[in-house]
């Protein structure tokens, strides 16, 4: 319980960081599906690890996640040292995105990435503040 406590705070901080997901389309996202693809192959939603992968070069970069029923908390971006600069990572943040979107889930952003590339692709929805 305490540690329900604690989750809930912690998220309660994070309350600046996050923005509705703008209207979600008809189509849902399920399990282990291909959420968006990039010249470098598909981005799948691996829910039973909590992440969005993306396989490149028989390497996994990821955006980690912690999934409520109300939101989407985006809590980490990797990209293997040998394929960085290649914008993997912008391609996880926009399936991240726009998976809550199609679940009509809020985005909590606690990843520094995630956050930075907000500010770069401001979401229909995100307050200007």
């Amino acid at each position: 319980m305490a540690d329900d406590s604690a989750r809930e705070r912690q998220l309660d901080e994070t309350i600046e960081e996050s923005f509705p997901a703008s209207d979600p389309p008809a189509n849902t996202v399920e399990t282990g599906i291909r959420i968006g693809s990039t010249a470098f192959g598909a981005v799948v939603d691996n829910r039973e690890a909590r992440r969005f992968e993306l396989v490149v070069d028989g390497q996994t970069a990821v955006l980690s996640y912690e999934r409520t029923p109300t939101s989407l908390v985006l809590v980490h971006t990797q990209v293997p040292p040998s394929l960085r600069g290649r914008h993997l990572a912008d391609a996880l943040a926009k399936a991240g995105l726009e998976s809550a979107r199609a679940e009509g889930l809020q985005v909590v952003a606690r990843c520094h990435f995630v956050k930075a590339y907000l500010r770069k692709h401001p979401q229909p929805s995100q307050p200007t503040s």
